[in-house]
C-alpha cells in the first residue's frame, strides 16, 4: 500500500491547517493510521493515531487539546486538524499504517508504508 500525504504549508501562529493521508488501496491490514513529524535534527515523534476497528484515537501530550484525528466513511483517508499551531509545530509530518499490538501505538519503528511527508511551518 502507498500512503500520499497533503495538506501542509507556511501558517501563523494561532492558525489552522488540515493534513490528508490517502491510501492507494482501501482494504490492507492495519491497526493504526498515524501520523508522526520530524523537525530538523530531531527524531521523528508521535503526534497522533487512531485504531482502525473501533477508532480510538490517541495524542502526543504536546498536541492534545489542539489535533484531532479522524478518518473518512470509505476508510482510505486520514486527516489531522492542525488548531492552535504554534511554531514548535514546525517540522515534516508523515503518516504511517501499523500492524503492531495497543501498546506500541507511539512507536515510529512499528509503522510501515510511510507517505513522502508534508512540511508545516508555523510563524511566529
Amino acid at each position: 500500500v502507498q500512503l500520499q500525504a497533503s495538506g501542509g504549508g507556511l501558517v501563523q501562529a494561532g492558525g489552522s491547517l488540515r493534513l490528508s493521508c490517502a491510501a492507494s488501496v482501501s482494504s490492507f491490514s492495519r491497526t493504526f493510521m498515524g501520523w508522526f513529524r520530524q523537525a530538523p535534527g530531531k527524531e521523528r515523534e508521535f503526534v497522533a493515531c487512531i485504531r482502525w476497528r473501533g477508532g480510538n484515537t490517541y495524542y502526543a501530550d504536546s498536541v492534545k487539546g489542539r489535533f484531532i484525528i479522524s478518518r473518512d466513511n470509505a476508510k482510505t483517508t486520514v486527516y489531522l486538524q492542525m488548531n492552535s499551531l504554534q511554531p514548535e509545530d514546525t517540522a515534516v509530518y508523515y503518516c504511517g499504517a501499523s500492524s503492531g499490538i495497543l501498546s506500541t501505538y507511539d512507536r515510529a519503528d512499528m509503522y510501515h508504508s510511510w507517505g513522502q511527508g508534508t512540511l508545516v511551518t508555523v510563524s511566529s
